[in-house]
């Protein structure tokens, strides 16, 4: 099925205008099909020219232009052409289509609590022909009306206000003019939660098993949604423009949340059937900011094109952190951006793929793939060294006059920089080709010369990167001082250049135990530190009283690791050392993702695996001991830490954690999220069998207990079970995607080797079937889970960059391969620093080479 160009939309958006769509969607047909006729009326520039519709339908019942029967046997690639088109137009195109079990398109889901069907409508990024005849490029926004006939026991919602007309007949309000790719809408036995504030109504829907946790938490959502309206509000200076703002957290959602204006679909694993963690309910958080700056910065005014997608993604991540920092409890969530979401941006901006923040799309499919840490954030990132660079102040008057001046229109990157020029009185063209335009990141690291008398006698910032940027930071100077602290002494602002900058405003001082360059964290770049404060990060972690500063000196530790700097051994130490006094959730968790994940089971060499997981279950434990009873977030993260380190001889305990009653810790409890947790890890050790996990899902009979019980039987070092796990990810099409997710994360295991060996030859020849079997979000999301990263080895980095060199391959497959092949070849050059190797030189000249 082609992938519509940009020359093919620049073309047909020249030729018409859509003045209108109406939408007559049947749901009630039964559980394979439903109903759609559209009906679109638009202009046409030059009459008597020809362009094409699209439509994804099982059946086309039949499609008249202007009343003139099309030949429905021309539709090919999910294109109906339309011949000799009138200066006005009108095309009704009635469609039989399919549900789907995928998150996209109309996607029909039975929820195994209580047997109700619930359904939604996804048409992000190029799925809305699966649902309704349409053009289906940005550019062409139009106001939709639609009238849906469901089962009368049935809520429904959508973009418009929803009016129940007749049992099971329901009529939504008209929009405002919006992208095809926006248009939803939810059907079901949903459970409802209402509200209002300032004068908008708030929705808040689940299903009906989850309703009594949505009430539950309700309450912080809905506070949460009214502080960010109201911001957004006093920042835009534009009200919320489409009508009723509902978030409906639904189930399978194939990315975390979907931005369509008037109901924003959330994954409902957003509502938490489990205790979970401060850093948990702070990303909730930023997802329902994120998706509300979408309401201005994407809905609103739109990109033209792929080419602008960082005007979407970029903008809602940097405002949906600094909305967040900003107007909830949930103040230090630029630590878990510094930590987490930037790290995302290194990668992605160190890898072969990696693009321009604003960049050329050629196709949507290309566009598709730029949904990464470039296009959220760096681009975030971005945006907030930009802020710095112009002040705050003329920064949010240059966004305000975007948003005002392209409301209901679709906009470019020139449109956003004439707005903030015009704002800031700066030309803004050399910043934006070496900030947008330009890919790759860059590292800071300070050279510092000390004098006898142990003061500064220079210190200077350099700048190593391909691409020499500007960057506006700040140098922090930190002593340790006698109680154990650490105390700030300086901070001095500098504008880095190209090469070597000079800080002139630290001569003289007395020398202190850390120089941090981007302290306060404003720029997009590594960092890293001098030798000797390098040497005393064990000591200066526990001793740093800002999160957002040990954020950056843990990034900057794990970095140096990644990029085989330092051995992983070194990193793992650090860790057993500093984690236990980590009080921050989401950097313990976030570094023990890390440390467990890469440095241990990818980085270290086999031999040194068990000794490394025992050091860091006993960092767990002392963490927990130091939790306290008013801290059950910490409580919780060092838990889930300890069981996923844990080893065979371990099993004991775990087994009596699930007891009944538990034998956990005191205090700490075993909900299903934690108890599921625990079987996981046994069954990843070969202690706990396939009736132990059928006998778990029998207790939580629910959506995710049954992706945790495929997860967890897809872990089991048995060879029956890779080849039953193995087979429904390849060939398996009446699955759920999240099933299949979940047991591709399941299925490569470090020390599982006698098992999953021959399964890389298999992943180099069925990876390909796989993709051509299923859609590509899913394709790129499978083959990116189910790589072989724990085959860290010379033999199997040659067979899978041969793969990614392979041409035949769908774009999808291609970019998950040359991104994990990268990764391992990352894992082979630490591994082999870690072992002392001498082809330690050779893997790091191998990751340069992938990166070319």
């Amino acid at each position: 099925m082609p992938s519509l160009t940009r020359d093919e939309a620049v073309e047909r958006a020249s030729l018409i205008t859509v003045d209108s769509y109406a939408l007559d969607l049947d749901l009630a047909r039964g559980a394979e099909t439903f109903g759609s006729v559209s009906t679109i009326t638009f202009t046409c520039r030059e009459p008597g020219a020809a362009t094409f519709v699209e439509v994804r339908p099982r059946e086309l019942r039949s499609a008249t232009l202007n009343g003139r029967s099309l030949d429905t046997g021309t539709l090919a690639g999910g294109r109906l052409p339309l011949p000799d088109l009138a200066a006005d137009n009108v095309l009704v195109v009635d469609a039989e289509m399919g549900y789907t079990n995928t998150g996209q398109g109309m996607h029909r889901f039975v929820d195994p609590a209580d047997g109700l069907v619930y359904v939604y409508a996804s048409s992000f990024l190029d799925e809305a022909p699966g649902i309704f005849a349409c053009f289906d490029q940005p550019d062409l926004k139009a106001p939709y009306r639609v009238t849906v006939a469901a089962d009368p026991e049935w809520t429904v919602a959508g973009n418009g206000a929803a009016t129940l007309e007749s049992p099971g007949h329901w009529r939504l309000a008209g929009t405002p003019p919006l992208a095809s790719y926006f248009v939803t809408l939810i059907a079901g036995a949903y459970h409802e939660v209402r509200d209002e504030h300032d004068g908008v109504p708030l929705r808040l829907y689940a299903r009906r098993s989850l309703a009594t946790h949505l009430d539950h938490q309700a309450p912080e959502i809905l506070a949460v949604t009214r502080a960010c309206l109201d911001r957004y509000h006093e920042l835009f200076a534009v009200r919320y423009p489409f009508g009723t703002y509902g978030q409906a957290f639904v189930p399978e959602l194939t990315v975390g949340a979907m931005e369509n204006p008037g109901c924003v679909t959330f994954s409902d694993d957003f509502v938490f059937t489990s205790a979970v963690t401060e850093a948990q309910r702070e990303d909730r958080a930023v997802v329902i900011a994120h998706e509300m700056a979408h309401m201005w910065f994407g809905d609103l005014v739109t990109m033209r094109w792929w080419d602008d997608l960082w005007l979407n993604e970029s903008f809602a991540e940097y405002l949906g952190v600094r909305v967040t920092a900003e107007v909830t409890p949930f103040r230090d969530v630029w630590t878990s951006f510094a930590l987490a979401r930037k790290a995302w941006g290194y990668e992605a901006d160190q890898r072969p793929s990696t693009h321009p923040v604003a960049g050329e799309v050629a196709d949507a499919t290309a566009g598709l793939l730029n949904f990464d840490g470039i296009s959220y954030a760096k681009g975030a990132s971005v945006l907030r060294q930009l802020a710095a660079w112009l002040g705050d102040e003329a920064f949010l008057a240059g966004l305000r006059a975007h948003v005002q001046g392209n409301a209901y229109r679709n906009a470019t990157l020139a449109d956003l920089l004439a707005a903030m020029a015009g704002a800031s009185g700066r030309d803004l063209d050399t910043w934006s080709r070496a900030w947008l335009r330009t890919p790759g990141v860059s590292t800071l690291r300070p050279v510092v010369r000390v004098d006898g008398d142990g003061g500064y006698a220079s210190v200077e910032v350099e700048q190593v990167a391909d691409v020499q940027r500007p960057h506006r930071v700040s140098v922090g100077c930190y002593a340790l001082e006698d109680s154990g602290g650490v105390r700030r002494t300086a901070s001095v602002g500098v504008d880095v250049q190209a090469g070597r900058t000079p800080i002139k405003d630290l001569d003289g001082r007395a020398a202190g135990d850390l120089l941090l360059v981007n302290d306060g964290d404003l720029t997009y770049a590594k960092i890293r530190l001098d030798p000797a404060a390098q040497r005393r990060l064990p000591a200066l972690l526990p001793a740093v009283p800002d999160p957002l500063t040990r954020a950056l000196l843990w990034g900057a530790a794990w970095d140096m690791t990644r990029d085989a700097e330092v051995p992983a051994g070194w990193f793992v130490d650090l860790c057993a050392a500093a984690l236990p006094t980590e009080t921050n959730v989401a950097i313990m968790a976030d570094v023990l993702g890390y440390v467990r994940d890469f440095a241990v089971d990818r980085y270290l060499p086999p031999g040194e695996r068990d000794g490394a997981r025992r050091d860091l279950a006993a960092a767990c434990r002392t963490a927990m001991d130091r939790a306290g009873g008013g801290a059950y977030g910490r409580l919780l993260a060092a838990a889930r830490g300890l069981v996923s380190c844990a080893r065979p001889e371990d099993a004991g305990w775990m087994r009596d954690w699930l007891a009944v009653p538990s034998g956990a810790p005191a205090g700490l409890v075993l909900d299903a999220d934690l108890r599921w947790l625990v079987v996981r890890q046994l069954a990843a050790l070969g202690e706990c069998g396939a009736d132990e996990i059928d006998a778990e899902y029998a207790r939580d009979r629910t959506a995710s207990g049954g992706e945790r019980a495929a997860r967890a039987r897809a872990a089991r070092p048995d060879a029956a079970a890779k080849a039953a796990t193995w087979s429904m990810l390849i060939e398996d099409g009446s699955v759920s995607h999240r099933i299949l997710l979940a047991a591709a994360v399941g299925f490569w295991r470090p020390g599982q080797e006698h098992v999953t060996g021959p399964y890389v030859d298999r992943y180099v020849t069925d990876m390909p079937v796989m993709a051509s079997r299923r859609p590509s979000q899913v394709v790129e999301r499978i083959a990116t889970l189910a790589f072989p990263a724990y085959a860290v080895d010379s033999a199997s980095l040659a067979k899978l960059t041969r793969m990614r060199d392979d041409g035949a391959l769908v774009p999808e497959l291609t970019r998950a391969v040359v991104d994990e092949a990268d990764e391992l070849a990352r894992s082979v050059a630490a591994r082999a620093l870690a072992t002392g190797s001498p082809r330690a030189d050779q893997a790091v000249r191998v990751m340069g080479e992938l990166d070319t």
